[in-house]
Parts: structure tokens; C-alpha cells; sequence
């Protein structure tokens, strides 16, 4: 990994080398007891690795692995749903647990473009969760990112990639730009620079492409269009009607993905509305509220990500309007602040982490099968219930 300087940091850890560790024992160190769970998931890395454990090969059960550690069965099932959220072993109703494929042992250096990162909440615990797979341990992650005004940070992104291209990388998790008019050429420009490098590319979180369309290149994100169905469809099993959905402008593919599955659910609920209740405006701007407020007269207001929620609720306070009780609010994504927001934000939670461990996957069977056709990873989401919603559940209740 290499900051802002240029100076580069290694996400492998300073520990015993794999070839040493054998499966199913482990030598005591003076560093602090690891997790159960971490312990049966090294292992079991460290025997596919090694070919302990060959493509094909069944696993030993959750119980036997259970008594192997000493463990219940629930630490041994985390340990291997990650080793499956890592794309190497996959589970057979019936049959068991059985070795994907072996891992490759050559180190690659792979490059973070994230302009967003630093400016959103989504895209460090993205960066924790790939520097934290097992995966991640023989290679290495360069990352940039910008801080400026969006302009700058087209500028700073091309740059960034040309200094990848430059430096060789096996390849690129790219998360494309949003919010500028030039953010489509931009963002095409960028990922046909990596095609003539012939650079593999990653999308994180969106792609570039209008919704619904697509481009060529593997995505892991969350299911976006899921997500706006089932926070709109919480809002509406629990009695609001004229619900709007509010977004900023030139918002990336993900957020048109949240408006189509707003307006299924509406669909799914028998409403027809006789007004477009999408809007699309800067939530900080107060006019831009009043006209919302004029021109819809909603009960609830879904917004396409938390921070959109949080400007709208404080425009709310501002005008003496309560959530929940004359207005209803919800976001996605579950950043960190959502719980601590005046009114705690009901939104759709997202595990960054195990997006971060997917594309980390994803990237290294890319290169494994250049042939593959392309792939959307997207993960399921988690409503949060919390008070914007008002429904008033036990604090941080989950929704499956």
C-alpha cells in the first residue's frame, strides 16, 4: 500500500510464514489471543494455500472442525462463510463444504482509484475489509485519492491512473467518479486507458454505465435496487402513502438502481401516483426543500444515502417540521453517524467489509480466468430500524 508520499506499506502482516503453519495445529506466540474464529479461518486458508486442501476436497464439517478448536459450531460457520465470501470454497446443500480452487502464489501489486475516498463513509471500511482478507497477504495495495473541489479531482484521478499504468500494476479497483457533468468521460476515459495497458479493472460500489445498463468490467457492490425496495417498502407497510424519493444530481448509477426499487415497491403495494414523486436537487439548499415541501406534501421521505438524510432532516429541524412525527425519514448505507443523528436514521445497512473481501476475490479470479464473462457481486443489505422511521423498535433492531 503507498500513501499520499509515495512511501509503500505491505499488507502482510509480520507474522509466521504460511508454509509453516500446518492445518489444524498452531504454534503459541507471545502476541494477544486470536479469535476462534480467526484461528479455523487461517488455517483453512493456509491448507488451500498449501495444497493441504486441493480443489475439489470437502471440507471436515462445521462439527468436527467445531471439536477440532474446541469451538461451537456458529464460530467455525463465521469462519467458513468468509473463506466463501473469498470465492474459494463453496457450499452444496447435502454434500458439504468443498475447495473452489487453489491460491495463487505469485505477489501482485494492485492500485486503489477511489477518488471519493475520504469524502464518503462507504470507502475506507471497503479498503479495511480487502487489506484485512487472508487473500490480500501476498500482495500489496497502492492507493490516491483526492480532497480538492471535484474538478481537481477528475484531474488527480486521471493522474493517478497513469501512474499505475506506468508502474506496471496487475490491476485496478476503480471506483468511478460522480457528481460532475464530465464525470461519464471521464470515467470512460480512465477505464479504456487501463484496457490498452491491459490492466484488469474492479468496479467498486457502481459502475459508469446509466442505469440499467452495464459496461464490461466486474462489479462488487450491494443489490441497489433491493435496497430501495425494502427501505420504501418498511415505510409503507407501516402507513405512509405519499412517500418521495430525494437524490443530488449527477449521483452515480447505484442511486437510479435505489430509485427503481422505490417505485416497485410502490407498484408492489397497489400505488399508482398521479405525480412523479422523485426529486433531484441539492438537499442543503432551502429552497429546494420548500419547493419539496409545497410541491409533494409528502409523509415520508426516502433518500438515496445517509448523508442526504442527515442535510434533510437538519433542513426539517430548521423549520420546526419533527421526524417522525409529521414527516417520516430514511436513508442506506448505515454510515457510522447514522445512529447518532438528532432523530437516530432507519436505514439499509451495508457490510463494506465483505465487499472489500469480494473484490479482493473477484480481482485475483480475473486474473486467473481472463475469460470470464462479467460478473455483478452484489450483496444483500440489512434494514436498520432506528427512530427517522417511526415505528420505535428496541435500539439498533435488524430487519433480515
Amino acid at each position: 500500500m503507498k500513501n499520499d508520499q509515495g512511501r509503500r506499506i505491505e499488507t502482510r502482516p509480520p507474522t509466521v510464514a504460511d508454509s509453516q503453519v500446518s492445518f489444524g495445529s498452531r504454534k503459541e506466540s507471545a502476541h494477544p489471543v486470536t479469535p476462534k474464529y480467526r484461528q479455523v479461518l487461517e488455517d483453512l486458508h493456509s491448507a488451500i494455500k498449501a495444497g493441504t486442501l486441493r480443489r475439489g476436497d470437502r471440507l471436515p464439517s462445521e462439527a468436527e472442525l467445531g471439536k477440532r478448536y474446541n469451538t461451537s459450531r456458529i464460530t467455525v460457520a463465521k469462519a467458513v462463510h468468509e473463506l466463501q465470501l473469498q470465492g474459494l470454497v463453496s457450499r452444496r446443500p447435502g454434500s458439504g463444504t468443498h475447495v473452489l480452487a487453489p491460491i495463487a502464489s505469485t505477489d501482485h501489486v494492485f492500485g486503489l482509484l477511489i477518488p471519493d475516498l475520504g469524502r464518503t463513509e462507504i470507502f475506507e471500511p471497503i479498503c479495511n475489509g480487502m487489506m484485512r482478507s487472508p487473500l490480500s497477504k501476498p500482495h500489496s495495495l497502492l492507493w490516491g485519492h483526492s480532497m480538492g473541489e471535484l474538478a481537481q479531482q477528475q484531474k488527480e484521478a486521471e493522474q493517478l491512473c497513469h501512474k499505475y499504468i506506468a508502474q506496471k500494476v496487475s490491476g485496478v479497483f476503480f471506483a468511478p467518479l460522480e457528481f460532475t457533468p464530465e464525470k461519464d468521460i471521464v470515467n470512460r476515459r480512465i477505464a479504456s486507458a487501463f484496457d490498452r495497458a491491459g490492466i484488469p479493472v474492479v468496479l467498486l460500489d457502481r459502475c459508469f454505465a446509466p442505469y440499467p445498463l452495464r459496461s464490461k468490467y466486474d462489479l462488487v457492490g450491494i443489490d441497489n435496487r433491493s435496497a430501495g425496495f425494502l427501505i420504501t417498502q418498511h415505510l409503507l407497510l407501516h402507513g405512509a402513502r405519499r412517500i418521495v424519493f430525494v437524490a443530488r444530481r449527477l449521483s452515480a448509477s447505484t442511486v437510479h438502481g435505489r430509485i427503481a426499487g422505490y417505485r416497485e415497491a410502490l407498484l408492489a403495494r397497489g400505488i399508482h401516483p398521479q405525480q412523479d414523486l422523485v426529486r433531484l436537487g441539492d438537499p442543503e439548499d432551502p429552497q429546494f426543500l420548500q419547493t419539496l415541501l409545497k410541491d409533494c406534501h409528502p409523509d415520508a421521505i426516502v433518500c438515496a444515502n445517509d448523508i442526504t438524510a442527515a442535510r434533510i432532516m437538519q433542513g426539517l429541524a430548521a423549520r420546526g417540521i419533527r421526524v417522525p412525527d409529521e414527516i417520516r425519514i430514511v436513508g442506506i448505507d448505515d454510515v457510522k453517524y447514522a445512529s447518532l443523528l438528532p432523530v437516530p436514521l432507519t436505514t439499509q445497512h451495508q457490510n463494506c467489509a465483505d465487499i472489500g473481501a469480494m473484490a479482493i476475490a473477484t480481482m485475483l479470479q480475473r486474473l486467473e480466468k481472463p475469460d470470464l464473462p462479467t460478473r455483478d457481486i452484489l450483496l444483500q443489505t440489512k434494514t436498520v430500524l432506528r427512530s427517522s422511521c417511526g415505528t420505535h423498535p428496541s435500539p439498533n433492531h435488524k430487519l433480515s
